[in-house]
């Protein structure tokens, strides 16, 4: 694949920077000053081809306008423009804020290698299997190994790319359980399915369950709590495993949810996974072995919710795959009409959808079989290739 960013050319004068050239004229090198990019009006593929757009992510949009959003603190300035006034914007800012930007669009653009041996080519479908008495949707309906195997199968046949192994509940208000107990839940699914060769990612929080779990045939770590054991890091680091970084606010599931509060939620949690990353990466890292998650529903209100899967592009810029898990979640029931967790399906695709339009590579679902469906024509409505 040719080069998909350069380095923005310095503008000639003040004007090459259009509606922009007023915009945040405070924006320069000010201490504690962010920028960020999130691509909109979202475009076929065809159009990068054609030179009109730059692709996202390397998947199947290209995009040529961007939201630019420049934050002080609790200062925050938006502006909408075409790629070009954003970059020269960027040089009349001077040289700091322009670098940045062209870090933020290489990062947007770079083509998204393999992760954990799926080609992210095609969104691919996560399928759960919890192995716990007390999950919010399923707890106690594949808590036996047996049921959980038979469980996992039947997500395989359905049309799952991987399977997400967990022994723990992280549900609001959930309990923690000892590592023990976890491992001695999860290892005997994580071996049967690794030795068919299945896809398979742990969900813990645990660094001893990482690395029971890795030793067992697991591809992947999905931390929900995106390794602050101070043992993961390091553990993933040495073992050179794949990881899905997910975003919690606080440090435990039982009390995340108590007033969560965030100056912007999609900014913050976007600055929370971009120190993540950069901590992944000085550990010794590579960039292609990591994937975001900003944690629909892990210590967010509905509205934190919502604007965070408005912003889903936005994580493109932290240069990883991005996955979304909000299956069955609470604030679907809350935007409809109290539906049990099981009755959420409608609003499970529906929003899964809305972030596979904005380019998510990963979804991380239930209902396999019918998100596999939903997918299918997804696909068709939005071929890769022209």
């Amino acid at each position: 694949m040719p080069p998909t960013s350069k380095p923005a050319a310095k503008p000639a004068s003040k004007s090459a920077a259009g509606s922009l050239a007023s915009f945040c004229p405070w924006a320069a090198d000010e201490e504690g000053m962010r920028v960020y990019l999130r691509p909109v009006g979202l475009l076929p593929i065809a159009a990068w081809e054609k030179g009109a757009a730059v692709p996202l992510a390397g998947g199947r949009f290209a995009f040529a306008t961007a939201e630019l959003i420049v934050r002080q603190g609790a200062r925050i300035e938006r502006a909408f423009a075409p790629l070009s006034e954003i970059m020269a914007w960027g040089w009349e800012r001077g040289r700091a804020v322009a670098e940045v930007l062209d870090q933020r669009l290489a990062a947007l653009t770079r083509a998204r290698a393999p992760f954990g041996g799926l080609d992210l080519g095609r969104p691919a479908i996560m399928g759960i299997v919890n192995v716990t008495p007390d999950s919010f949707s399923d707890g106690g309906d594949f808590f036996d190994a047996k049921a959980a195997i038979a469980h996992g199968e039947a997500l395989l046949e359905e049309g799952a790319d991987l399977l997400d192994i967990g022994g723990e509940s992280t549900r609001p208000g959930s309990a923690a359980v000892p590592p023990e107990e976890e491992e001695a839940r999860v290892l005997p699914v994580v071996r049967h399915f690794a030795a068919k060769g299945a896809v398979v990612s742990v969900d813990t929080r645990h660094a001893r369950v990482m690395r029971a779990a890795l030793d067992a045939g697991a591809r992947i770590i999905n931390d929900v709590a995106g390794l602050r054991d101070p043992g993961a890091l390091p553990l993933v680091a040495e073992k050179g495993a794949p990881v899905v970084l997910m975003h919690m606010q606080g440090e435990d599931p039982s009390t995340m949810q108590q007033n969560p509060v965030y100056e912007d939620a999609a900014l913050d949690v976007f600055d929370w996974l971009a120190d993540r990353v950069e901590a992944c990466r000085a550990a010794g890292l590579p960039l292609d072995a990591i994937v975001v998650d900003p944690g629909i529903g892990f210590g967010k209100t509905l509205q934190h919710n919502l604007d965070i899967l408005r912003y889903t592009a936005l994580y493109h810029g932290l240069g990883c795959p991005v996955l979304i898990g909000l299956s069955r979640k609470g604030f679907i029931s809350k935007l409809s009409r109290g539906e049990a967790p099981k009755d959420r399906l409608g609003g499970s695709l529906a929003a899964g959808l809305e972030t596979l339009n904005q380019g998510a590579q990963i979804l991380r679902v239930h209902d396999v079989a019918q998100t596999a469906q939903a997918r299918a024509v997804w696909e068709a409505l939005h071929p890769a290739k022209s």
